[in-house]
């Protein structure tokens, strides 16, 4: 199962939801649901976005675990 730790990453960059919401471009409910790891699919170019934004790579925000 894929893990999503866009929050541990915003802690680290102590940025809100709403600026990062801001500097992306995308819906702060989308920035949400991703967040939560609610979200089914992710476009490389919003990941794009989100690691510019944070300064960070894929791997700081995905993380792969093999039990669900």
């Amino acid at each position: 199962m894929i893990v999503v730790n866009l929050d541990v990453m915003m802690a680290k960059r102590k940025i809100s939801l709403n600026e990062l919401s801001e500097r992306v471009g995308i819906t702060i409910t989308n920035l949400s649901k991703l967040k939560t790891g609610k979200a089914k699919a992710i476009r490389f170019t919003t990941l794009e976005a989100i690691c510019k934004a944070l300064d960070c790579t894929p791997a700081d925000i995905l993380d792969y675990s093999s039990e669900e």
